[in-house]
């Protein structure tokens, strides 16, 4: 290996720890959370944050980028699936799965800091329309049940498990199973009100 690809070997691996601890300090710490104590936890010196991201935003960003097209790669895989209605469920439980492992909620509190964001964001809602589009088709979910309805409910699970007092890591999995219940159209009646706007 050359010196100069040594160095980019070494930068990328220096970036995917950086983004690795920087997503689990602000999961701990909140937006508050420090440069230096990102450091830290990355086993870098805090001039190695300062050259990968130049702000606080940059950061943010990409731990959101990293984690939605994460994400946005599991469903796209799906997409080939030949049972449609286990590959809604499975990118489903990926979702809770991971969220459960890392708190993500400071992605929202985080909102649409770049371009990139968005658009990382609008490639992981576009495989989501699809892989319910997949599934509502092959019978699998309910006739009445759009994209934008799953979008919403993919935090869900450790949404609710999160009110809990005594609640146990795995207590998401009861509320993703009754939630995919409750896309089957098995037994559904009607829903009472029409389906929020397209996401």
């Amino acid at each position: 290996m050359t010196s100069t690809r040594r160095l980019r070997a070494d930068a990328a691996r220096n970036r995917r720890l950086l983004l690795a601890a920087a997503g689990d300090e602000v999961a701990a710490r909140g937006l508050g959370a420090s440069g230096a104590a990102i450091a830290r936890r990355g086993g870098v010196g805090k001039g190695t944050v300062v050259r990968h991201f130049a702000t606080k935003d940059d950061l943010l960003a990409a731990i959101v980028i990293d984690r939605v097209e994460a994400l946005t790669a599991v469903g796209e895989r799906l997409l080939v699936s030949s049972d449609p209605g286990a590959a809604l469920v499975e990118f489903l439980t990926v979702a809770a799965d991971q969220q459960q492992q890392r708190d993500l909620s400071f992605l929202q509190e985080a909102g649409e800091l770049t371009e990139q964001v968005a658009q990382a964001r609008a490639r992981m809602f576009d495989t989501v329309h699809r892989l319910v589009d997949r599934a509502r088709d092959g019978g699998a979910v309910r006739s009445d049940v759009t994209g934008a309805d799953v979008i919403l409910l993919m935090c869900a699970p450790n949404y609710v498990a999160s009110y809990a007092p005594d609640g146990t890591p795995d207590l998401w999995r009861r509320y993703l199973a009754i939630i995919v219940d409750g896309l089957r159209p098995q037994g559904a009646n009607p829903l009472p009100h029409p389906p929020p706007a397209v996401i």
